[in-house]
């Protein structure tokens, strides 16, 4: 029986494989959808396997990459960040990895924490960037219609309550979905700066209301400062007047709409350490200061707070909600210096070929990542992968700008 299921998983993968090769932007797309869907969430709630659904779906993606690059070449990115991963590998090795931490374990959080960069190794031709785009712009909405698909069959629910609380999940969690929205928010602003299409700004504003249902307070206080920014440096008179009604009926009845999470929480004035954060980041500053220099290894984060620990238990996740303690509990001062390092000059070496306008909107919403990172996983999420495979497409684009539509 096992070898039978085996055998029909290769098969299966191999045909994975030769429909991408046949029809690569469509699969693209296809993956990119699924990987916003979360089956990481509802597929464990049917058959488990949550870290194996999360590294499937991850190499997938780099089954992606090998696509792109056989079909249009590679091409040398010697500042990607995902080189920083290698290095901090290796400096583990060499120290000693965390105890617990095997080489296996290490190697799979390797490739994990890699994967979301190594699209910019591979050429992407312009009908590639322009479907990466347009659906990581449709993404959350897609995943709200699937949520709402699941929660008619009774396989899942769309909302979690939460202290009395909605947070729109979809098919799920609450942060992820604000997570891919916020992409999608980001690619919005760049596409309507790109072309001023009404179409982008509405898609801009329903991704916003996204992030809103989540209840999700980084990404929505992120998206909305930095659209705002975005309105009034580029004097888009038109989207201030729509956001200031917005914002308006908002006031007007913010007394109404408590049952959304952020809502509640601003009228109550409880604005902190929802997350148990306090609770978690010492652990991670704790495991940092043994090993301060070269970090612990790739992966040590995952167990530095034990799946069976009583934090873990309490809180439902043993994640550091801080990339920055994160990083520097697996690769030290070197590990992290040196991924903020590549990261600064992957940004200016290929945002350098944008227009201003764009490599100026760039730079916000990287500082808008650096930001969220100090309260999120955003770097280990799939969110991650979603986000830097849009950058990499406008990235893309900047070396070889699309043809013109006639």
């Amino acid at each position: 029986m096992l070898l039978l299921l085996i055998a029909l998983f290769v098969l299966a993968a191999a045909c994975t494989v030769g429909l991408a090769f046949r029809h690569p932007r469509a699969v693209m797309v296809v993956w990119i959808f699924a990987m916003e869907t979360s089956p990481d969430a509802w597929l464990d709630n049917l058959v488990g396997g949550h870290e194996t659904i999360i590294g499937i779906m991850k190499g997938f993606g780099l089954v992606l990459v090998g696509v792109c690059g056989l079909a249009d070449g590679w091409r040398r990115d010697r500042y990607n960040p995902g080189f920083s991963f290698a290095f901090m590998f290796t400096a583990g090795l060499l120290h000693g990895l965390y105890p617990g931490l095997t080489l296996l374990a290490s190697l799979r959080s390797l490739i994990g924490s890699a994967a979301p960069f190594m699209f910019s190794l591979a050429r992407l031709r312009a009908g590639f960037t322009r479907a990466i785009i347009r659906a990581v712009i449709w993404g959350p909405t897609l995943t709200i219609g699937f949520g709402a698909m699941l929660a008619a069959t009774g396989l899942d629910q769309m909302f979690d309550i939460e202290q009395g609380a909605m947070r729109l999940g979809a098919s799920g969690q609450p942060p992820f979905l604000a997570g891919f929205a916020l992409v999608g928010v980001y690619a919005g602003l760049m596409e309507y700066l790109r072309h001023a299409r009404r179409a982008d700004a509405a898609w801009v504003a329903l991704n916003l209301v996204i992030i809103l249902l989540t209840g999700a307070r980084t990404p929505l206080a992120l998206g909305c400062t930095i659209t705002l920014i975005y309105v009034v440096t580029q004097r888009r008179l038109s989207l201030l007047a729509a956001l200031g009604a917005v914002a308006s009926l908002a006031l007007i009845f913010a007394s109404r709409l408590t049952f959304l999470r952020v809502i509640d929480l601003a009228q109550l004035g409880e604005a902190t350490d929802l997350s148990n954060r306090n609770l978690v980041w010492p652990l991670f500053e704790q495991a940092a200061a043994t090993s301060p220099w070269l970090g612990w290894g790739v992966g040590a984060g995952k167990i530095i707070i034990p799946l069976t620990s009583g934090i873990a238990d309490l809180i439902g996740t043993n994640a550091a909600h801080n990339e920055y303690l994160r990083i520097g509990a697996e690769g030290g001062v070197i590990g992290l210096g040196l991924l903020i390092l590549l990261m600064a000059l992957w940004l200016e070496h290929n945002a350098a070929r944008l227009p201003g306008p764009q490599r100026w909107l760039m730079r916000l919403i990287f500082i808008g990542f650096a930001i969220h990172s100090a309260t999120d996983n955003t770097l280990i999420a799939t969110t991650s992968s979603i986000f830097f495979l849009w950058v990499s497409a406008i990235f893309a684009d900047a070396r070889e700008p699309p043809t013109p539509r006639a």
